[in-house]
């Protein structure tokens, strides 16, 4: 089976109206700043230290201005230009990964029907996430094609109601707030026609700068008008979530969405704040680590994945369930900072979601 991937690239110009494609740049300068050194960045990256030294030259002379110095017991360093250039690279990254994944997978699709025919397909919607990026990978590995639809919880449990998909992806938190989240997707889950597979247990919490400079203690600074907020988008399972612990605190939501600025992954939350552009984010433990975070925990939550119980016994499903559920998929869920995926692939009663 073919694999479709497409990555995101940009272009920066000069006055002159030059072009500068980034991506060998990118990597240099990322290697530079995790081993200190241009001639070890050059090796990792696999070219000489002739051509490293040129190319960090030739953008140096472009931008007008040096991508890296020495620094007296640190070695090489990045010079806040490269700093900036590798975040929006980051950023970019992390909110255009989800677009293009989805049309990968539809474009995949579309030509394995041209190669092998009717290949039969596993329809995966849920919002972009680590667990459910994880579960793809599994899925492949194991055999099962995946045409992978990235939306909102509230979306995804619509297009299962409306057959347009066998998995749809939501969340709920552990505890007293799991009935009140629940009743978001109960206009779409019937338990009588529908069923759960567990993926794993995460950690939301608090995304802050590295030393949490401005004394973030929980939810309720967020209504501080010195802090700048980046949000998730409407209808995504992580605003929901908040929206209902803050108005447990008693804090309106429109207070802490002055910005109106609202992103589409945890991961570009995280790079949203790690750029300086905002103070203050929301999301999963993982999305902060990556992006070097404090992370302040708030709430655990569990991450399901809903399908019609009519279809977990074929063959396509129980594929997917014995892949959710096998050692080597559990082992890399409880790796990713925050996650547990001990129970994963287990199968539960809907009707819990349905107690008042």
């Amino acid at each position: 089976m073919i694999r479709v991937e497409i990555r995101p690239d940009w272009i920066v110009r000069d006055a002159s109206g030059e072009p500068t494609a980034l991506p060998a740049l990118l990597g240099l300068l990322l290697a530079v700043s995790e081993l200190g050194s241009i001639s070890k960045a050059a090796t990792a990256r696999g070219m000489s230290y002739r051509h490293a030294w040129g190319l960090l030259q030739q953008f140096s002379a472009q931008f007008g201005v040096e991508l890296v110095h020495k620094v007296r017991g640190k070695g090489t360093v990045l010079s806040p230009l490269a700093e900036k250039l590798m975040w929006a690279d980051r950023r970019i990254h992390a909110r255009l990964t989800p677009t293009l994944d989805s049309l990968a997978s539809e474009l995949q699709q579309e030509l394995a029907r041209v190669l092998i025919g009717d290949a039969q397909v596993l329809r995966l919607t849920a919002s972009h996430g680590f667990a459910v990026a994880a579960l793809v990978t599994q899925l492949n590995e194991h055999g099962v094609t995946v045409d992978i639809n990235y939306r909102g919880s509230s979306d995804a449990v619509a297009a299962l109601a409306r057959g347009e998909c066998d998995l749809a992806g939501f969340h709920l938190p552990v505890g007293e707030l799991e009935g009140a989240a629940a009743a978001k997707y109960r206009p779409w889950l019937d338990p009588e026609r529908h069923a759960l597979l567990h993926l794993a247990y995460r950690m939301q919490g608090i995304f802050v700068a590295k030393g949490n400079p401005k004394g973030v203690t929980g939810l309720a600074d967020l209504a501080r008008h010195d802090l700048r907020f980046v949000n998730r988008q409407k209808g995504s399972g992580t605003r929901v979530l908040l929206e209902l612990l803050l108005a447990d605190l008693g804090v309106d939501p429109a207070v802490i969405n002055r910005s109106g600025t609202a992103e589409f992954t945890h991961a570009a939350v995280a790079a949203y704040v790690a750029s300086g552009m905002a103070d203050v984010g929301f999301g999963v433990e993982t999305a902060a680590r990556r992006f070097d975070l404090d992370f302040i925990p708030v709430i655990r939550e569990r991450y399901f994945l809903a399908c019609h119980a009519s279809v977990l016994d074929t063959p396509l499903l129980r594929s997917a369930q014995a892949a959710m559920a096998s050692g080597a998929f559990r082992e890399v869920l409880s790796a990713l900072p925050g996650y547990d995926g001990a129970l994963s692939g287990d199968r539960l009663d809907l009707h819990f979601l349905f107690q008042e």
